[in-house]
């Protein structure tokens, strides 16, 4: 099978994975183009590992496909395998070895040989500031080391497409900051990356979409932007709606009471000093809400906006629910 030239880096077609009586996967599809960032986020137990397996070919689904640069992982393992990284959630690390001969290792069975295979060790090792410890046996690591190490393994045949299930599990703050940065410059080099994530912070920072998935099922795909901005609509009027943060002077409860009145405000919640609510993203409506508020004699000290943020997003869309 040819792959054809324009092809998504990503694919997933009406894939199903089923365990027992368990959908693991209900009918995913979604596409990643090259060169794209994607978050993949769900609550444990959505799917998001099982899926990845497949992609990976570690696992084979119940019906549907997937595929990488074109290239199916039922019907052509080997052109995937060779097209692709995979980072796990739990990795395998043999204690008695160093860095380099690990790496070496894995390099062999990726097929390559003499001074391609030297070159490509000490590549992934630079990339990732491994060079340093390179005949440090891998048991004396850290657990940001250790994740290093099997982001380098992943990168070893040069991959044009990486898959990253949960690669800031378990890292103190300096080694995400450090395993962002290697994230942020393969997305530079062209490379097309899906993350899986709970740190959604960080995701939103660095990814070019998102894709929510919970129960097997994809509850919404787009750019972070659309996802951010694309949750709040008024079903009458079709205003996009932004979250408004009002602070006022002593009189919170009171004015809580005053907008509880309104049929223009949504999701109204009280804050330290204030109150935080959902209203039209329209400028002069807000300006005018602004107005009535002062003239209805609040001492309002802080008005402004704000876009919801990728968590409270996935707490909106998902639902908490384990399969």
């Amino acid at each position: 099978m040819a792959a054809a030239a324009t092809c998504p880096a990503i694919e997933l077609r009406n894939l199903h994975r089923q365990f027992g009586a368990t959908w693991a996967v209900d009918d995913i599809s979604f596409v990643v183009e090259p060169g794209q960032v994607v978050g993949y986020i769900g609550p444990n137990g959505a799917g998001k590992t099982t899926s990845m397996r497949i992609l990976a070919t570690l696992d084979l689904p119940t019906a549907g496909d997937a595929y990488v640069d074109g290239f199916s992982v039922i019907d052509d393992p080997d052109l995937v395998r060779s097209r692709l990284g995979f980072m796990p959630d739990a990795f395998g690390t043999y204690s008695n070895v160093g860095c380099r001969e690990y790496l070496d290792f894995f390099a062999r069975a990726y097929g390559l040989a003499g001074r391609q295979r030297h070159q490509a060790v000490r590549r992934v090792m630079a990339f990732t500031r491994l060079d340093g410890i390179a005949e440090k046996p891998i048991h004396g690591l850290s657990k940001g080391m250790k994740q290093r190490l099997c982001l380098a393994r992943a990168m070893v045949h040069d991959p044009s497409v990486l898959i990253l299930d949960e690669p800031a599990a378990g890292l103190d703050p300096r080694a995400r900051i450090e395993l962002r940065d290697l994230i942020g410059q393969m997305a530079s080099e062209g490379k097309t990356l899906l993350i899986s994530s709970h740190i959604l912070t960080e995701l939103a920072e660095m990814c070019d979409r998102v894709a929510i998935i919970e129960q097997g099922k994809l509850l919404a795909t787009g750019t972070v932007e659309q996802i951010l901005s694309g949750r709040a609509h008024d079903a009458e009027e079709g205003h996009q709606q932004t979250t408004l943060d009002v602070q006022v002077v002593d009189d919170a409860p009171a004015l809580s009471r005053w907008l509880e009145q309104r049929d223009d405000i949504g999701e109204l919640k009280t804050a330290p000093g204030g109150v935080v609510f959902c209203y039209a993203r329209d400028p002069q409506l807000r300006a005018e809400l602004l107005r009535e508020m002062i003239q209805a004699g609040f001492p309002i000290v802080k008005f402004s906006a704000r876009d919801l943020s990728l968590e409270e997003v996935f707490m909106r869309v998902t639902e908490g629910k384990l399969q």
